[in-house]
């Protein structure tokens, strides 16, 4: 996988993973890279230093955003902050939580997890009220 910082011709800025500098070229060849504030097509890579860290430097936490640089990463930021603050990170008991709250077999509560495509899928199905956020929810670590 590559990372490329990216522009479009209206001066947006964003960075985006690819599986290598053949597929960004053949994606941005048929249109399929857009600029996500404004939807251009017209894509360029822009200069970008290599991320290298030495062994002694920290390593950022999984998921969790840097500094926003647009309003959309500023509005992602804000809604997990927000979903952080205000319900119980329940890991991957998601699923058992949220069904046994829907059956009344727990006190209803907000919270947030993990579940894997198929679980949430089948939530959905049996009319649980569940919604997939745009963010990797933090890991407990030892």
């Amino acid at each position: 996988m590559i990372r490329y910082s990216l522009k479009c011709t209206a001066d947006h800025n964003f960075d985006s993973w690819f599986q290598s500098a053949a597929a960004f070229d053949a994606l941005a060849a048929s249109g399929h890279v857009t600029c996500p504030t404004c939807g251009s097509a017209e894509i360029v890579k822009t200069l970008m230093a290599p991320a290298v860290t030495s062994a002694r430097s920290a390593t950022p936490k999984a998921g969790v955003l840097s500094t926003p640089t647009n309003p959309q990463e500023a509005a992602l930021s804000a809604l997990r902050a927000e979903v952080e603050a205000n319900s119980d990170y329940v890991g991957k008991n998601f699923v058992s939580e949220a069904r046994k709250m829907h059956e009344g077999d727990a006190p209803s509560r907000a919270i947030h997890g993990e579940a894997r495509l198929e679980e949430a899928k089948k939530l959905i199905e049996d009319g649980v009220p569940v919604l997939p956020m745009p963010f990797i929810p933090p890991r407990k670590v030892n």
